[in-house]
């Protein structure tokens, strides 16, 4: 019986391989997934980096009972860390992701070489909507386009139907990082359709609503989680049940840093729908995501935020005002530099 995606999955798989890490043979590649990942896009994956004469080697580890640092506890770190300095590129499958865990900042920092990609979760469908249907080509000028205008505004205005209504102001010494699914070069990449940057973080005022999904602890959300920003920090935490355990989450590390946002993102991924997994959820076309917690210091130099993990919450259909021009208006783009786009990326 043909399996889920068969014959799409190697098309997605020979994408991922040739068209966003650029792998060439002879190189080494690490796959890693815990027993959480979804072993038939593993195998594909690996599948293509041989064909193409890479020298694939896939780890596999015990699901860890948190993300990032609150990962640690569960890794053998000094020998993921050596394995992870001796690659050239890496993707990442786990569900229960090493990103910004000790040996991935150690190897982000040692291995100077290293092409990372963040692929956490990634089912059979996921890769195939969002990387083997996707035209990375036309997504990415669009995405640069975006990133530019984004870059130059002074002042930034969020809204949504939910209840967000946010303001603040452009970090100039901040990057703007456009995820348009090119991982060639060295460095931390992530799937294409997510532009990300940390703004003045003290300037950040209003209310902060999500309606799609927070990850971790929860998922898809059964009802908004209702927040008061002051200065950047969440002040003040309204709902119902997932309101709750999201606060009770956030006050288990005893740590206020987790409360503090650390980013903001656009989701322009045309394949991304709503499905509980944070990597897909976030490039949702049209969404605003905000990260709480950890934050690098490629994002806010010099120092980033030390928290010892990180969320990731959903704002579903955004209006986004750059200074005093419009970009978004409910998810769909109204910006006049940007129509030519719509008909074929905004589905």
């Amino acid at each position: 019986m043909t399996k889920l995606y068969e014959y799409e999955l190697g098309k997605a798989a020979k994408r991922l391989v040739k068209d966003c890490l650029n792998l060439q043979e002879d190189e080494t590649f690490l796959i890693t997934a815990d027993t959480e990942s979804n072993e038939r896009v593993v195998n594909a994956t690996a599948r293509k980096a041989f064909e193409i004469g890479a020298k694939p080697m896939v780890l596999w580890i015990p699901s860890p009972l948190g993300v990032g640092k609150d990962a640690d506890p569960m890794l053998s770190i000094d020998a993921l860390t050596a394995l992870l300095n001796e690659i050239d590129a890496w993707v990442e499958f786990n569900n229960q992701w090493l990103l910004y865990s000790t040996p991935f900042e150690r190897a982000m920092e040692e291995n100077e070489n290293l092409r990372y990609l963040c692929l956490v979760g990634l089912n059979e469908e996921m890769m195939v909507r969002t990387i083997g249907r996707v035209d990375r080509s036309e997504l990415e000028d669009f995405m640069k386009t975006v990133a530019d205008l984004t870059k130059n505004a002074e002042e930034i205005r969020v809204t949504t139907p939910a209840g967000t209504d946010l303001r603040f102001k452009n970090h100039p010494d901040y990057p703007v990082d456009c995820d348009a699914g090119d991982a060639s070069e060295p460095g931390m990449h992530f799937l294409a359709g997510q532009i990300a940057w940390t703004p003045d973080l003290e300037s950040i005022e209003g209310e902060l609503v999500f309606d799609g999904s927070v990850d971790p602890p929860i998922g898809l959300l059964e009802d908004p989680i209702e927040m008061k920003i002051d200065k950047g920090e969440v002040v003040e935490i309204k709902g119902g049940r997932d309101a709750a355990e999201f606060e009770k989450w956030l006050n288990s590390f005893d740590n206020p840093n987790m409360k503090k946002l650390a980013h903001i993102s656009y989701g322009f991924n045309p394949g991304a729908k709503l499905s509980g997994n944070i990597l897909e959820d976030e490039r949702v076309w049209g969404c605003t995501e905000w990260g709480l917690g950890y934050l690098s210091s490629h994002n806010a130099p010099p120092d980033g935020i030390d928290a010892p993990s990180h969320t990731d919450g959903i704002c579903l259909n955004s209006t986004v005002w750059l200074d005093d021009v419009k970009l978004l208006d409910r998810g769909s783009i109204v910006h006049p530099d940007l129509e030519e786009y719509k008909k074929n990326l905004e589905k």
